[in-house]
């Protein structure tokens, strides 16, 4: 049966994106990029240090992370809390054996709750970034715009300094943009751009946008597809690699992943861990930076 031609009609169909956050590009026509060191592709690291509450709300959803069987599951709280209380001490160490330097996302629920674990990631001198009030708190469009703003104000009296901003679940309202460029964030791990830096406009001056790549997310790969660690770490360091090989046509590239405490911190997986990162270290033409490095490192076209 043909649909009618009515059906295809939509009042505000034009060309390219169906937003304004940034112009329609097609791959196969924008500029290379180059980074100012020379090297030839970047990648940085996102540990996100969640709270995840013992009864937590299911409207708008259930952050991905969060309890999944009936009230008490102390099963998955209390493994979720193994990964603040132990799990990320064994990535610290393991970033510091390397000497690597990542960006932690951090919910202000758990600067309240931990606050040793942060001063911890300070003294290591990682970036730490904002990530949301917890993962009881998804940006939705239910929301109002004074309760977005306050969750936003509220992670920026906790995280003053912070200039990388990712949301709980890394879910937006179509004005998370606007509110994050007017509280000061300067960059957004909620969207995927595709390898590169992405300009995004807002009310309130553009903003950046990096593309954290869920595909190779350890909970992605470990928990939901439940791939073996060593499958996982050798998937990010072929991605590596592509973006390498790629240089020569697409020029500098970048992409992100996430370690997550309580799953790439069990004993079991730090193994992998390490030779991920050792792997990724012994890369001499990729630059492993923070996210908030990130965009700068990268010249405009035209620039020398």
């Amino acid at each position: 049966m043909k649909l009618p031609e009515s059906y295809l009609e939509y009042s505000e169909r034009s060309y390219g994106l169906d937003h304004d956050r940034h112009d329609w590009i097609p791959a196969d026509r924008r500029d290379p990029l180059q980074l100012k060191s020379g090297k030839k592709a970047a990648a940085f690291i996102v540990v996100p240090l969640e709270f995840f509450p013992l009864d937590p709300p299911a409207k708008p959803f259930s952050h991905p992370g969060s309890m999944k069987t009936p009230y008490p599951d102390l099963r998955h709280y209390t493994t979720r809390d193994y990964g603040n209380r132990v799990g990320v001490y064994r990535i610290l160490k393991a970033l510091a054996d390397v000497g690597l330097k990542a960006t932690f996302a951090v919910n202000a629920a758990v600067a309240d709750r931990y606050s040793p674990l942060l001063k911890a990631v300070e003294q290591a001198g990682h970036e730490i970034a904002a990530h949301g009030v917890s993962t009881a708190h998804i940006h939705h469009e239910g929301l109002s715009c004074q309760q977005e703003e306050e969750f936003i104000a509220r992670c920026r009296a906790e995280f003053p300094d912070a200039k990388t901003w990712m949301s709980p679940a890394r879910n937006q309202t179509y004005r998370t943009l606007d509110l994050l460029a007017k509280a000061g964030f300067e960059v957004c791990l909620d969207w995927e751009p595709d390898q590169r830096p992405l300009a995004l406009r807002t009310e309130n001056g553009s903003i950046t946008s990096l593309p954290l790549m869920n595909e190779l997310s350890d909970f992605t790969l470990l928990l939901d597809r439940r791939q073996q660690a060593d499958d996982w770490a050798r998937q990010i360091l072929e991605a590596a690699q592509f973006h390498l090989d790629a240089y020569a046509d697409a020029g500098a590239q970048c992409f992100g992943f996430t370690l997550t405490p309580y799953i790439v911190g069990q004993p079991f997986r730090v193994l992998s861990l390490k030779n991920l990162l050792s792997g990724l270290v012994g890369m001499p033409e990729l630059e492993v930076v923070t996210a908030a490095q990130v965009s700068s490192l990268f010249l405009l076209p035209g620039q020398a």
